[in-house]
């Protein structure tokens, strides 16, 4: 009995060992951070800065994959399907915690381990630069007198996005067609290239082009304005009471580990606090909203509810 006692506590002692390795080496290899969007958008902008920055911190490569497709869903798929070992994460927005309510989309927050989240932006009501309206007042007036005839581009129906352009014609009482695209850059190649009137996404994702004289933007649908478009006002200052905005976490698969899950924390949040990954975000008009996994899923929840509130009341969904 006794033999049985030490050979069954030895066992113990070396299970217990090998998990504080694991919490003590992870990682070990390069860790990949899969974007389910195009290069160029605001989802693979802050993967890359994730990458930059986060590798002093985990000392291994961080190699992003951009997994383009249904609306996200196959790179999210990927990465539910993965191991649970905190080597594969995707880049989640916040459409991920309403979507599968509205539409056959195959999954949730739920189904994954929630990491932390990483940044809040708000919508921009851009047009072309050959577009002739150069207020909102001035569109507003146009789409009046044109109801049904201005398209509106966004990154997939009933996201985010969506929702801010159906907002803005919710406001003020228009009728848009909406025109879906997979992911942001290509509906910003849409109203460059004047197969659309209108591009709702990111103010992040249209700086770089409005700075370039190629992209006008109307308004900011935010409380401030954006650090790269100090010229831009806010819907808000304009007198118009529209706020819309997405945000982006980090998960894995179910059933990480939680010392690994809060290594990943630990990593890219001490990664988000650089002084220079905060001043490039800010640059670039990206937010940053740092919370644990605990805060990201109360944060979820609340404004996963008021977004499906949205959707009912501009008649999105039933």
């Amino acid at each position: 009995m006794k033999k049985v006692f030490i050979i069954c506590l030895v066992v113990f002692m070396v299970l217990g060992l090998v998990g504080i390795a694991n919490a003590n080496t992870f990682p070990e290899k390069p860790i990949k951070l899969i974007v389910p969007w195009a290069p160029g958008g605001g989802t693979d902008t802050v993967g890359r800065m994730l990458s930059k920055y986060g590798e002093k911190y985990f000392g291994v490569p961080i190699v992003v994959e951009n997994v383009e497709g249904g609306m996200g869903a196959i790179a999210l798929q990927r990465v539910k399907a993965a191991q649970p070992t905190g080597y594969e994460l995707v880049i989640a927005s916040g459409y991920v915690g309403w979507m599968d309510k509205i539409r056959d989309f195959p999954v949730n927050f739920g189904d994954y381990t929630v990491v932390m989240c990483l940044n809040r932006d708000p919508a921009a009501f851009t047009v072309s630069a050959k577009a002739p309206w150069n207020t909102i007042e001035e569109f507003v007036e146009y789409a009046k007198e044109h109801p049904g005839e201005i398209t509106v581009g966004h990154s997939g129906e009933g996201m985010i996005w969506h929702l801010a352009g159906a907002s803005v014609a919710d406001y003020f009482d228009l009728d848009f067609n909406y025109v879906p695209y997979n992911g942001a850059a290509p509906a910003i190649a849409a109203v460059m290239g004047g197969d659309i009137d209108v591009v709702t996404v990111g103010g992040a994702e249209v700086a770089s082009q409005v700075l370039g004289g190629r992209l006008k933007c109307l308004g900011i649908l935010g409380a401030d304005r954006l650090k790269p478009l100090p010229d831009v006002p806010t819907f808000k200052e304009m007198g118009y009471d529209i706020e819309v905005y997405t945000h982006r976490g980090l998960v894995g698969p179910k059933g990480i580990p939680q010392d690994v899950a809060d290594a990943l924390y630990q990593g890219f949040s001490k990664a988000m606090q650089e002084k220079e990954f905060i001043e490039g975000m800010e640059n670039l008009g990206l937010g940053i909203h740092a919370l644990d996994s605990q805060g990201y899923k109360e944060f979820i929840e609340k404004q996963s509810d008021a977004i499906l509130k949205s959707l009912k009341k501009i008649g999105l969904i039933e």
